[in-house]
């Protein structure tokens, strides 16, 4: 394990932090917060003194190994995660150390879980900090690092995006992987700014639109309403509707229709599968809650908009959905564990996942009933290597044993089991709201400090994907490094 690398890659990825923390500075300046003020200057001071410290230190190589990339991911996620909870706890906004971590946690993985009750007694500078967490981790914080400054050489890029990429497998767009970098974060401020205009151009005030595109651009669902979205116009609800959709597509999507090579993008069969379950959930959810609401337009419009919120696992809420009648509550948490594409911002089990499992399921069929035959497993045209499928089977199993384990430990809390199960759901697949206690008109302050910790680690283990999290304390990855100190190989 190359430490000396590691710190230094650590210590570029800080300082940047402790840079963007500049425009919470800015906002709490503006609207004239001093309290706000002196609680951001301090950890920001922090960031930018270690990280300059840290990444003046000198690596002999700057390659990243496989094992190298995940430890970098989880240990950089772990300390930003830590060190911009420190202005909710310095402002006395939000005092209690494990309830700022949690709603630190939950803004840069992009899940909207919250433990306040009431969000609009924050001051204008957390909210914005808030949903500006959402931003930088909706596309990955090392990612968002690569498209400004170099971290790594040669495929030490790559090992770096594909652990805190979300998808079974992530490529490049172009051949180097910071230009790929640059052009998903071209892509991705494009699509930010479009919806902040128009959103502004609705008669939405232009704080809350900042706060509302940086929410739905991460997929993240941090409002600054205790209403969510519901207060908003009709207009403003189909405009965030639409873009919760559009942030939930691979973004390589849009890098081909960029190409002009609009009928490659057409026929991605991840899209179309993702757009086929949108749409027919909506419209199986807007049927069944027909008798609710007055009118078939009200009923559509809260449908299309609670599906895209859940299945890209952005978390907006229009409605109490927890009241709604049995299947449609059953079909959103069935969304909540299907989440989005691969290559999105969105979370969830990743439609691409999905599609190879299914695949894989009628492949081994397929060689039962017709044992002579010779056949592969083909995902968007192209053959799937063993590797990729032993890992999606292996990522299902311990998304099922995770699962199991959270809701085992969060219930000794004593809820009702739909609380307790929908919060790891939400939390897991980085969804924010649940059922019952946890709701829309709920939140997360009622669990205990070890439940409210299992669920952090959960939303880490559900933004990463599991293998980086679990790798940072695999007792072999540590033995080995032990042994390359004493014998004075370590970097």
């Amino acid at each position: 394990m190359n430490r000396r690398l590691i710190l230094n890659i650590l210590g570029k990825i800080m300082a940047v932090e402790g840079v963007l923390m500049v425009f919470p500075v800015i906002t709490a300046v503006f609207y004239k917060e001093k309290h706000s003020v002196i609680a951001f200057v301090i950890p920001m001071a922090m960031l930018i003194a270690l990280g300059l410290l840290f990444a003046s230190v000198k690596t002999r190589t700057k390659t990243v190994f496989a094992r190298d990339g995940y430890v970098m991911t989880a240990v950089s996620w772990i300390v930003l995660s830590f060190f911009g909870c420190l202005p909710f706890v310095f402002s006395g906004e939000i005092p209690n150390i494990i309830d700022a971590l949690f709603e630190t946690v939950s803004g840069f993985t992009t899940t909207g879980a919250s433990i306040l009750t009431d969000v609009e007694a924050l001051s204008k500078s957390m909210l914005l900090w808030r949903s500006f967490t959402h931003w930088i981790g909706g596309m990955g914080v090392l990612v968002f690092v690569m498209a400004v400054i170099p971290l790594a050489s040669g495929s030490g890029n790559l090992q770096l995006v594909r652990a805190e990429s979300p998808g079974p497998d992530v490529g490049k767009l172009v051949p180097k992987t910071s230009q790929s970098a640059r052009i998903l974060y071209a892509i991705y401020s494009g699509m930010t700014v479009i919806e902040f205009v128009l959103l502004a151009a609705g008669g939405m005030p232009v704080f809350d639109s900042i706060c509302l595109t940086f929410g739905t651009a991460g997929t993240g669902g941090f409002g600054v309403l205790n209403s969510s979205v519901a207060a908003y116009s009709t207009y403003c609800q189909i405009v965030i509707t639409v873009f919760m959709v559009l942030f939930g597509v691979n973004f390589s999507i849009y890098y081909l229709i960029i190409c002009g090579r609009i009928k490659d993008a057409l026929r991605s069969e991840e899209l179309r599968v993702y757009l086929g379950i949108y749409f027919s959930f909506s419209l199986l959810i807007a049927f069944n809650i027909r008798n609710i609401y007055r009118t078939a337009s009200q009923c559509v419009l809260l449908s299309f908009f609670q599906v895209g919120s859940i299945m890209t696992t952005t978390g907006f809420s229009t409605a109490n959905f927890a009241a709604w009648p049995e299947l449609s509550r059953y079909l959103l948490l069935l969304l909540m564990c299907i989440g989005a594409c691969a290559g999105s911002t969105g979370g969830g089990i990743k439609i691409s996942r999905l599609c190879l499992l299914f695949k894989t399921a009628h492949h081994e069929i397929h060689k039962l009933l017709h044992p002579r035959s010779v056949s592969v497993v083909r995902f968007e045209k192209k053959r799937m290597d063993d590797g990729i499928v032993k890992t999606a089977h292996v990522y299902l199993m311990l998304y099922v044993m995770i699962v199991g384990i959270s809701v085992l430990v969060v219930s000794f809390d004593e809820y009702d089991f739909t609380s307790n199960f929908s919060a790891v759901l939400a939390t897991f697949n980085n969804i924010g709201p649940g059922l019952s206690r946890v709701g829309p008109i709920g939140n997360y302050s009622l669990y205990s400090p070890l439940s409210k910790l299992v669920l952090i680690v959960d939303m880490l283990l559900g933004r990463l994907e599991i293998f980086p999290i679990l790798l940072l304390f695999n007792p072999s990855l540590l033995k080995k490094y032990r042994i390359r100190k004493k014998a004075g190989t370590d970097e």
